[in-house]
């Protein structure tokens, strides 16, 4: 069975409402809180990806039931420090960083050895980020090259610590207070302003975390060793995956686009604020507050002129999954874009900086890097009428998404590998675009 697709030409016009799939950090996030809880927690809307599914298998694993009626999942949870958790036990996380860190957290007071292991490319990623505060919570935890596998054996002795985040990296910092949950005493973090899930679900728990923010820096005290009650939890649409549509409506001629029911967290709408100061129309419309979540419906309407913009650094952490296609809008933008410290890209599922600049380079669009940071020339009239073929990348799903917007944004005869890439957060991409009138072979 073939593993590509073929799209010829640009999308034709277009106005539709579509929703898209829930979101996966809450989603991973809601159910590995779930299984700490005290009793049976109702998860609705549940993203089902293959990271979804790897976190809940690897629930099962631990010892925790869970059962899908209708479109919930039901998960019994016992409480802090009750996973069942036997002897010679191997987790496998698949190609999902966010499971992987944040269930080390979890896995703090085993009693056994537990082994973690991911597919090709999750097992090139960094995870001394995580292996360093754990060590210093006082956790057994081995790894040849901090990277995947990793051995986890816990400790009845883990002490609270103070841990400075630098990166900007929401898994880090979960990864912590998921350890800190398991902690007795006072566990702080200061921490680069980041995606802050974790953190808006225990709240609406009440568990005892105070946040203070300032300066895009959040200061986080953790009280640990605290019970919590199961909860109902809706899962809302993904920004990340919702992106990809505002794009391709901002790049196609006469489009209009309402995509409902869309979590928009300050910590996660960078591309918006980035969009709109490149002159795109991206409105906000039916603004409420989940469990405090910030969720809307997002209208977006063609763009005729699209400017270069100079990037502030400081949004790169509410923007990093989204570069790639932001890099397409640049593409099309009149004048230079200019975009800086952008180094974390090539620590994700592949290189996506390398990546991304190569098929901006092969489109035909001037390119100048320097270390991380870029400048791309725009191009508003580009036409491409070439064959171009996108290889297989790690099975980045984000690369094979970015390259049918691409497509189907400025022509050409594309051919795009690793179809199946799009299992792992975003199964019915294909299908909402052939709902917007892509022809996809």
């Amino acid at each position: 069975m073939t593993n590509h697709i073929l799209i010829d030409g640009k999308i034709n016009n277009f106005d539709k409402k579509i929703n898209v799939t829930s979101d996966k950090s809450i989603s991973i996030r809601s159910i590995l809180l779930a299984s700490q809880a005290v009793g049976v927690s109702k998860i609705s809307n549940l993203l089902e990806s293959e990271d979804v599914l790897n976190t809940l298998k690897a629930l099962k694993k631990l010892g925790i039931n869970y059962k899908k009626k209708k479109d919930s999942y039901y998960i019994e949870g016992f409480g802090i420090n009750n996973f069942n958790i036997k002897r010679n036990i191997t987790i496998n996380a698949g190609n999902s960083g966010t499971l992987a860190r944040l269930i080390l957290g979890l896995l703090v007071k085993s009693k056994f050895k537990v082994k973690l292991i991911g597919d090709k490319s999750l097992s090139k990623r960094d995870f001394s980020r995580v292996i360093k505060p754990l060590r210093l919570f006082g956790v057994n935890i081995k790894s040849k090259k901090n990277t995947l596998p990793i051995e986890i054996i816990g400790t009845d002795f883990l002490r609270p610590i103070f841990y400075h985040e630098d990166i900007g990296s929401a898994q880090v910092k979960s990864c912590i207070i998921f350890c800190a949950l398991n902690t007795p005493g006072v566990t702080q973090i200061k921490a680069k302003r980041s995606r802050n899930h974790t953190e808006l679900i225990l709240k609406s728990l009440n568990y005892p975390i105070h946040v203070k923010s300032k300066n895009n820096i959040d200061k986080i005290s953790i009280n640990g060793l605290g019970q919590f009650k199961s909860f109902e939890h809706l899962i809302p649409g993904d920004i990340s995956s919702a992106a990809f549509f505002i794009v391709l409506t901002l790049l196609s001629r006469d489009s209009k686009l309402l995509i409902k029911n869309v979590n928009i967290n300050q910590s996660r709408i960078g591309i918006i604020k980035i969009l709109n100061r490149m002159g795109a129309e991206i409105k906000l419309k039916n603004k409420k507050v989940y469990k405090g979540e910030n969720i809307a419906d997002i209208f977006i309407r063609s763009s005729k002129v699209l400017k270069g913009v100079n990037c502030p650094s400081s949004l790169n952490s509410s923007a990093i999954d989204e570069f790639l296609i932001i890099f397409l809008v640049a593409a099309k933008a009149k004048g230079i874009s200019t975009f800086k410290d952008l180094g974390e890209l090539n620590k994700k599922e592949s290189p996506r900086l390398n990546i991304g600049l190569k098929i901006l380079k092969t489109m035909g669009i001037k390119v100048k890097r320097k270390k991380n940071d870029i400048q791309i020339y725009g191009n508003p009239k580009l036409e491409i009428l070439k064959k171009i073929k996108v290889e297989k990348y790690l099975k980045d799903h984000r690369v094979f998404m970015m390259s049918c917007i691409a497509a189907l944004s400025f022509g050409g005869h594309w051919k795009i590998n690793d179809k199946d890439s799009i299992n792992t957060s975003f199964p019915s991409f294909l299908k909402i675009l052939k709902l917007l009138g892509a022809k996809i072979r």
